[in-house]
């Protein structure tokens, strides 16, 4: 297959017999990255749930923007509150066709806070931080800013690491092998945002978590029905 074309010793795992099983969508259980309406989405909660149970998962994370994201009406604490209940009557509601998540994808501000306060991030589910805004910055400052944010305690996952967009952005400078080695520290997860215009993490740094034991999140970062389907990993 094409991701193991990539001469980085698939020669010699191949002649010792321990190439590895790539992952396919017949594994996909659920997505973590998933927009609504109550943002920048197109959908519902619902007509996303729905549409995650046609494609077999077993969960789905509601991860709609923060407030400080206002191109995209993103939450404040009392929107997001009011999310948070519909999330719970429709997960029980679905009856164990789908556990739906109540999630963010919560902003990583200019000085690595977040932008939520912390209490408000630790009673949910699933919490995605990600940067949206201040890409100038240089990469010591890029990388200080996403570890504090990491190291805040309420986050479960790094929303696309590097912050790129195949042939419209490049990504931020960020030293990546160093933002991987303490997310193996803290027991945070980083994202294999597998929508086709990010690919990101890349797949070098996808095989870097692995080796350190860090989880990677396989999601689509989807705003509409049909985005989740577009996984490609």
């Amino acid at each position: 297959p094409p991701e193991l074309r990539e001469n980085q010793g698939e020669i010699e795992a191949a002649e010792e017999k321990r190439l590895p099983r790539l992952i396919s969508e017949l594994d996909l259980r659920g997505d973590l990255h998933v927009h609504t309406t109550a943002t920048d989405g197109t959908a519902s909660a619902r007509e996303m749930a729905e549409a995650a149970i046609a494609l077999g998962y077993q969960y789905v994370a509601i991860t709609d923007h923060s407030h400080s994201l206002t191109v995209a009406r993103g939450l404040d604490e009392a929107r997001l509150a009011e999310q948070g209940a519909e999330l719970r009557a429709l997960d029980a509601e679905l009856g164990g066709r789908l556990r739906v998540l109540r999630g963010i994808e919560v902003d990583i501000l200019a000085d690595g806070t977040l932008d939520l306060p912390l209490e408000v991030l630790a009673g949910l589910d699933w919490v995605v931080a990600s940067v949206h805004s201040h890409f100038n910055l240089t990469e010591e400052q890029m990388t200080a800013r996403i570890l504090r944010a990491l190291e805040s305690g309420v986050v479960d996952c790094l929303g696309h690491p590097s912050g790129r967009l195949l042939g419209q952005r490049d990504a931020y400078p960020v030293d990546l092998d160093q933002l991987i080695r303490r997310a193996a520290d803290l027991g945070v997860a980083m994202e294999l945002n597998a929508f086709p215009d990010r690919l990101d993490l890349d797949p070098l740094h996808c095989r870097r978590a692995k080796e350190l034991g860090v989880p990677i999140a396989i999601g689509t970062d989807s705003h509409a029905v049909w985005h989740l389907s577009q996984r490609q990993f």
